[in-house]
């Protein structure tokens, strides 16, 4: 989106523009932490299972990772502000049908198409944020956007679980189309058209790279999540591999490829998504493991379970606009590595002071780690989309939200996994309170190692001898 400067600097259309895209962020979040606490009232009046019901949540998951790369790319081909509109419009009438769904399948398959709306949603916010707001606030934009993803992650259980129980479980998705008109409205009046100019030769959409890619990315998906336990886990990464082979094959050969390859061979870019990816995994391992820990070893109930566990979407909500500020006054390279190192500290005192201070010292932690975990996003998103080239940025903005999903998705297997081992216990239920508080060290001590891996490879990217554009 193009539009003029004035001579302070600042755009026309930032002042309205910034908060339909925060509205937007924001619903993309909802529209996946809202529906999970909707889980057991499915079970019971669709009567059927949890792991049927549990496709509710998965395929909303499963359809903004497959998608968010070609969400942001569409932006880049047809602009950003049309695609914008067009996947509001989609995620308003997908909520609209998954809260007049007759049946589980009609639901299930309503949330898939709302999880592609909610890709776009989640993907074109950060290019038209770059496009709309001056370069020294861009940090301030990419700090905003963050605190309302995790406002979402955070209010979404309590807000679906009060309209559940006031007027059962339609309620939260018929919130949702309610919401997704409004900002729909709000963003055709206070998101400006692009300015006029010549207009290229429009490519066509890379349909071949894109069926590729999204059949990688459902094999790797659902290996993660062990959603179809009929298939083994191998047999679906074998799958996904080879996918992401033929994948390069093909864009390779395409004349106007889904993922221009080129780019992801740029050493910022490269360690940009890298390190996207060990945080966002690092980061999933609060709410895998940490739950565990609070029950088995501290014997909180699952209320103060709950309690202490919204501590850090809360304590990340609010350090998320602060983030973005200290970004443009110090520059993304300081931060950035600032808020590795932050991280890094706050996982070792994760894995350290509960034991010692009980739950005081878990959540002296997490408010160690939260700020850290902003501080990083808003950096890392500053300097990807400000270095990101024009013609690129919905491109480039998509990818940065696959990593992010990948890396959720990829913690929340792995660091279990470390977990259970380091517990020495198959079944973590059975285990004493001396085993799981081993497993939930160890785990934090590797997500610390985690974070060292990401340092260096700021170093390797030359985030910090990077000039702040």
């Amino acid at each position: 989106m193009e539009s003029q400067v004035r001579e302070d600097g600042k755009r026309p259309s930032e002042a309205r523009g910034m908060p339909v895209l925060a509205a937007a962020m924001l619903l993309a979040s909802l529209g996946i932490s809202v529906a999970t606490v909707a889980l057991p009232t499915l079970a019971r009046a669709f009567a059927t299972s949890v792991s049927a019901v549990q496709w509710v949540v998965l395929a909303y998951l499963l359809s903004v990772t497959v998608a968010i790369v070609m969400g942001g790319r569409l932006g880049d081909l047809f602009g950003h502000r049309r695609v914008l509109l067009v996947g509001l419009a989609l995620f308003a009438a997908a909520s609209a049908v998954a809260a007049a769904a007759p049946t589980l399948g009609v639901l299930i398959a309503a949330r898939a198409a709302q999880g592609i709306g909610g890709a776009v949603l989640m993907a074109l916010p950060l290019s038209i944020a770059r496009d709309t707001v001056a370069a020294d606030r861009t940090g301030a934009a990419m700090g905003l956007l963050g605190s309302m993803s995790a406002i979402g992650t955070a209010l979404g259980p309590s807000l679906g679980g009060a309209l559940i129980a006031w007027q059962g479980w339609r309620a939260p998705f018929l919130l949702l189309a309610v919401l997704a008109v409004v900002v729909l409205g709000l963003a055709l009046r206070d998101l400006p058209p692009p300015a006029p100019r010549e207009a290229p030769r429009r490519p066509r959409l890379d349909r071949a790279g894109t069926l590729v890619l999204a059949a990688s990315l459902t094999a790797y998906a659902l290996a993660m999540t062990g959603a179809v336990p009929w298939v083994g886990s191998g047999a679906l990464l074998a799958i996904a591999a080879a996918g992401v082979g033929l994948f390069v094959i093909v864009e390779r050969r395409a004349a106007a490829p889904l993922v221009h390859l080129p780019v992801l061979r740029e050493r910022r870019i490269a360690a940009s998504l890298f390190m996207n990816l060990l945080v966002s995994a690092a980061m999933m391992a609060t709410l895998v493991v940490g739950p565990f820990y609070l029950t088995f070893v501290l014997g909180l109930n699952e209320a103060l379970v709950g309690l202490v566990m919204a501590a850090g979407p809360a304590i990340s909500a609010l350090s998320g606009v602060p983030a973005g500020r200290v970004t443009d006054r110090f520059g993304a390279p300081r931060i950035l590595a600032f808020g590795l190192v932050e991280m890094m500290a706050g996982f070792v005192c994760l894995a350290l002071l509960p034991n010692l201070l009980g739950v005081a010292g878990y959540l002296v932690s997490l408010a160690l780690l939260t700020p850290g975990f902003q501080g990083f996003l808003a950096a890392n998103n500053t300097a990807t989309m400000v270095a990101a080239r024009e013609d690129q940025r919905g491109m480039i903005s998509g990818l940065l939200g696959l990593s992010r999903n990948l890396g959720f998705m990829t913690g929340a297997s792995a660091l279990a996994a470390v977990f259970a081992a380091a517990a020495g216990v198959e079944d973590v239920a059975q285990a004493t309170a001396e085993a799981v508080s081993s497993g939930f060290a160890a785990t934090f001590l590797v997500a610390a190692a985690l974070m060292a891996i990401a340092l260096l490879a700021a170093l390797a990217g030359r985030w910090a001898t990077k000039p702040h554009a």
